[in-house]
């Protein structure tokens, strides 16, 4: 542990923050000190306190237990939202990568069409048409991101088909597909597990700007972006509104990066000499 640390800081800081946030979403209904959806008019924008640690807003709901189940939010919308853009990324990179010629052609050319939307301002398109709810933020958000695991896995595969121990598999008769996922993919995880780290840190993000314009998750129901929102109509008065949802998001887009960075030097030969 201690020789990981030395060689790789910025894995373990990271992976330390991020099972921190985990930890604190997953426990949230037994950490919490209030429920986020009670409403107590005596204590309405309480600055922070001994009784409310991050104060409290509008309605009198403490912050603290509210950001807590909002990093509940945040963190299934990044773990759903990339584990649906893993699944394209991977079928359409291996895909191309794999067979090459026409195949590629086509599935590259799909891919870069895509790719001249603009991503934020395509998920603002589809979600206006479509009701809004934690749900439908996940699979839209999987849906336009999963172009960049593409052009990754594609490589990757290019790479690796050309390998004598694929070629050794291929001589010996060994179906596309056993090859593609029993020798290809595995020896390709190490950029693909980065890209879906970093991923998780933008799907958080695109999150809370879709609640902080009131199409993401709908109140009373609590959410980092849906709480700024909340105050930015009360700064001058009540700092702590867009303070502490702002460091939430904040520090766990950082832990997301700082993790996604230390996995790329762990996974890079040249570090492990």
């Amino acid at each position: 542990m201690i020789s990981l640390l030395h060689r790789f800081p910025l894995m373990i800081v990271g992976a330390v923050m991020v099972l921190t946030i985990v930890l604190l979403a997953l426990f949230a209904p037994w950490i919490a000190p209030y429920d986020p959806a009670d409403i107590d008019v005596s204590v309405i924008l309480m600055p922070p306190s001994w009784q409310h640690w991050c104060g409290t807003d509008t309605l009198g709901r403490d912050i603290f237990s509210r950001m807590l189940y909002g990093a509940r939010v945040s963190l299934a919308v990044g773990f759903v939202a990339v584990g649906i853009s893993l699944a394209l990324g991977l079928m359409f990179g291996a895909l191309a990568g794999f067979f090459g010629g026409r195949i590629d052609a086509i599935l590259m050319r799909m891919t870069d069409m895509v790719l001249c939307f603009p991503t934020f301002f395509l998920i603002l398109a589809v979600i206006a048409f479509l009701e809004p709810s934690i749900w439908n933020i996940m699979i839209v958000i999987g849906l336009t991101s999963w172009m960049g695991v593409a052009r990754l896995v594609r490589a990757e595969f290019l790479s690796l088909r050309q390998r004598e121990f694929i070629l050794s598999a291929q001589s010996l008769g060994v179906p596309p597909m056993r090859l593609m996922w029993r020798y290809l993919l595995p020896n390709a995880m190490g950029p693909i597990l980065v890209s879906a780290v970093l991923g998780i840190a933008g799907a958080v993000l695109v999150e809370s700007g879709l609640s902080f314009l009131g199409l993401g998750v709908q109140p009373p129901d609590a959410s980092w972006g849906n709480i700024l929102t909340e105050g930015k109509d009360t700064i001058q008065i009540a700092w702590w509104l867009s303070a502490f949802p702002g460091m939430a998001i904040l520090i766990t887009v950082l832990a997301y990066n700082l993790l996604g960075e230390g996995l790329r030097d762990y996974f890079d030969p040249k570090q492990n000499r």
